[in-house]
């Protein structure tokens, strides 16, 4: 059972009034005027009023002690951690030039700042990003066409075509491309173009004003991969690094202009490749890449290029717009690896990362007393780790420099100390460490000083000054599109983030931390039983948690088996706290789940196997039939009714953000109140129950229940990671509505696939429609 500590004294204000003047009769017998009028009455009911304060801070004694206990075990509460993003900036309207921006320019998304984290050469040239997409099946029709569009050129039709359709890398035409499923050359061709306002120049080489600008200059391409829900797995002996599988090209034109042929007389571009340098991998996570681009002489394309050999082999894209085709200046060819797995969402030019920083440069600190363990409390908060910097002047002297320390019984003693193993004629000074530290508690924004024996003490009269970065937490998580203004910029310059920005989190709660202080000193920040994992994983910085399941001997991938059947792996289920795109049903995109294998990673026992997943949610519709009482609104009822459903089956409930506070060593049973229990089947009966507690409802005419496009069932099984996700949902007075009427009566059919051959295909670009 709980240890609750007893109150020191529980009477209150009346209570004490009361006892005080039972005492008066018996010690006064004198005093008989209990009247609110009487002036002792009045005495009585002051001191009451004084005592009972008292009492009420007495009785705070015991959670003081607990409070005051628990920060003597020193581990603080888990910092905010700062979002990041990529934002382009493009040279709109601004003069024809290259401007080199430094790093540290402020954007903003409203009134949430972010700084740049990496300089750049912003070129004034556009940028559009094309694929050529198979067509796995073409028409017999189609075929017929091009061999007698070929024929007309007196050209004989090649026998091994692969025809394909130029598309544009665009959110309005496409999601995301897979560059080895999707293209017939796994790349991406990005054409580099003069801006609508620029004016040509020599008919001979309209351009040359830009290219010479681009010459020998950086351009900072910034890639954004798919980031749609995926697993992520440790293997026990550790993840390989994992080499460059994307390669930068640019066209290598002869000095005459025309394309090389081959020896069956066709096309035979060269391409030059570029040394990309890069800090992240650009399969994975949002990043920029920086190319050293040629003198400007090599900056061209091909010319007089036959009109059945535009797009054809390894050709760049033939553009349908003719204005849009005079103004490429060269082609950048993004090219992937066979072994590569690359769906790109978006790529662009002059981009560059962001983080979500605040800057105080030297912010003035209360004077130094020199007296052991001085705290010094920093007013912007949280800070960032390892982003502080103390400095502190005492009269003319130059000033001195503080660093942080992580522990304060690390450092050494502000008086030197001598090595007792040294001769008497030669002593010699233990060096033990650094002597100016401090030690952060980020969260709170403390400093806390030496004691003279461990680190120096602030010294008497110092003046102290600190300069710090601090974050917005989880505001900082901003939708794609919202950081467009830039203060700092050129004029005509523009700036918008391609993608939303992730990583913000804010900082860990009071409540929280306090059942973490608990499981720290269990597991001491290694994850052996099931209470450990999901305890380190809920303190994880950079994500918002939802709900955290821990399947021990379990295998995603081996499904349908039950936990147990998969000795030395370990699953863990984790589901973001919430999901912009999809509400109801939060998924775990790759960001997300990267970042808690990186917190999980140095954590694990060597020999564990750690599967990171994300919910599978299986769809459901549901439609139910209800009697109202009389008295109450119908709209009502059926608006609670629909509450309660979607509160039963939500993904994540209301106990779902914080850990477990079970007892130890006791058996974990299912718990709806952390969401929808893993591996329970969803009954039509369940429902009826849930909808009967409905505060309004009389009856229950019936429960229909579906998934996806499959006849009724009274039941939905669920297995693995497998949540229900609520599709579509009717409630009703009287008779349900049909599942065909509430699904809308159709269904929704795809199909595709591709043909795998040893004979190298020529891809040949479709000619599209005009009228």
């Amino acid at each position: 059972m709980p240890l609750t500590p007893p109150p020191i004294d529980d009477r209150r204000f009346a209570q004490l009034v009361e006892d005080t003047l039972a005492r008066a009769s018996v010690h006064t017998p004198e005093w008989t005027n209990f009247n609110q009028s009487d002036p002792g009455v009045t005495l009585v009911q002051l001191f009451s009023f004084l005592t009972e304060n008292l009492l009420y801070r007495a009785n705070l004694t015991p959670e003081r002690n607990r409070l005051k206990f628990l920060q003597m075990l020193r581990i603080p509460l888990a910092s905010a951690s700062a979002a990041q993003g990529l934002v382009a900036i493009a040279n709109e309207r601004g003069l024809p030039k290259v401007e080199t921006l430094p790093a540290d320019l402020e954007v903003r998304a409203g009134s949430v700042p972010f700084r740049t984290q990496l300089g750049l050469d912003v070129l004034p040239v556009e940028a559009r990003v094309y694929f050529k997409r198979r067509l796995d099946d073409p028409s017999q029709e189609l075929l017929d066409y091009y061999r007698l569009l070929y024929a007309s050129y007196q050209l004989p039709f090649p026998s091994e075509v692969q025809l394909y359709k130029t598309l544009a890398l665009d959110r309005k035409v496409v999601d995301s491309v897979d560059l080895n499923a999707d293209t017939v050359d796994r790349s991406l061709w990005i054409a580099l173009l003069a801006r609508k306002t620029d004016a040509p120049g020599e008919p001979d080489d309209p351009w040359k004003s830009v290219r010479d600008a681009l010459g020998g200059r950086t351009l900072t391409l910034g890639l954004v991969p798919a980031l749609d829900a995926v697993g992520a797995q440790l293997l026990p002996a550790g993840n390989a690094q994992s080499r460059q599988l994307l390669r930068f090209e640019l066209p290598s034109v002869p000095a005459d202009g025309r394309v090389p042929r081959d020896a069956g007389d066709r096309p035979a571009p060269s391409y030059r490749q570029l040394e990309p340098r890069t800090e992240v991998d650009l399969l994975s996570v949002p990043g920029v890449v920086q190319l050293a681009l040629p003198p400007a002489a090599q900056l061209k394309v091909w010319q007089d290029i036959d009109p059945l050999e535009g797009g054809v082999g390894d050709m760049p894209p033939t553009l349908d717009d003719a204005a849009l085709a005079g103004r490429v200046i060269t082609w950048l060819r993004v090219r992937a690896d066979g072994a590569a797995q690359a769906r790109m969402r978006w790529a662009g030019i002059n981009a560059t990362p962001v983080r979500q920083i605040q800057r105080i440069a030297a912010e003035p600190l209360a004077d130094g007393d020199g007296r052991p363990d001085q705290v010094r409390r920093l007013s912007r908060r949280p800070v960032l780790r390892h982003s502080v910097s103390v400095s502190t002047r005492v009269g003319a002297a130059a000033p001195r420099r503080w660093s942080e320390i992580d522990d304060l019984a690390a450092a050494a003693p502000e008086v030197p100390v001598s090595d007792p193993r040294s001769s008497a004629r030669e002593l010699a000074c233990i060096d033990t460490g650094p002597t100016e530290v401090f030690e952060l508690d980020p969260e709170a924004g403390e400093l806390r000083f030496g004691d003279g024996l461990r680190g120096r003490r602030l010294p008497l009269g110092a003046r102290v000054f600190a300069a710090y970065e601090f974050c917005l937490g989880a505001q900082g998580n901003v939708a794609e599109g919202k950081i467009d203004n830039a203060p700092q910029l050129p004029s005509g310059f523009a700036v918008l983030n391609p993608v939303q920005t992730w990583g913000g989190a804010d900082a860990e709660s009071v409540d929280t931390g306090e059942k973490q202080v608990r499981r720290h000193l269990q597991h001491r920040d290694r994850m052996v039983s099931i209470d450990d994992f999901e305890s380190v994983a809920y303190r994880a910085p950079g994500v918002q948690i939802g709900r955290i399941e821990v399947l021990p001997a379990f295998h995603p991938d081996l499904s349908p088996n039950e936990p147990g059947s998969a000795p030395g792996v370990v699953t863990l289920m984790a589901i973001p706290r919430s999901d912009p795109t999809q509400p109801d049903a939060p998924r775990a995109d790759r960001l997300f789940l990267n970042a808690l294998c990186r917190h999980l990673d140095p954590r694990r026992l060597v020999t564990t196997e750690l599967v990171v997943r994300g919910a599978d949610y299986k769809g459901i519709w549901i439609s139910v039939g209800i009697e109202a009482a009389a008295g109450y609104a119908i709209a009502q009822v059926v608006d609670d009714v629909k509450r309660r459903l979607r509160e039963v089956l939500a993904p994540i409930g209301p106990a779902g953000t914080m850990p477990r506070n079970a007892a130890l060593f006791t058996p974990r049973g299912a718990d709806p109140a952390r969401g929808w229990p893993l591996r329970t089947a969803v009954a039509s009966r369940v429902l009826l129950a849930e909808v009967a507690r409905v505060a309004g409802v009389t009856s229950v005419a019936d429960v229909l229940l579906a998934e996806g496009e499959l006849s009724a069932s009274d039941v939905v099984e669920m297995s693995g990671l497998e949540l229900p996700r609520i599709l579509g949902i009717s409630v009703v007075a009287g008779e349900a509505m049909s599942l065909d009427a509430l699904r809308g009566g159709g269904g929704n059919a795809s199909g595709g696939g591709s043909t795998g051959s040893t004979t190298p295909l020529l891809p040949v670009p479709v000619v599209p429609e005009t009228c």
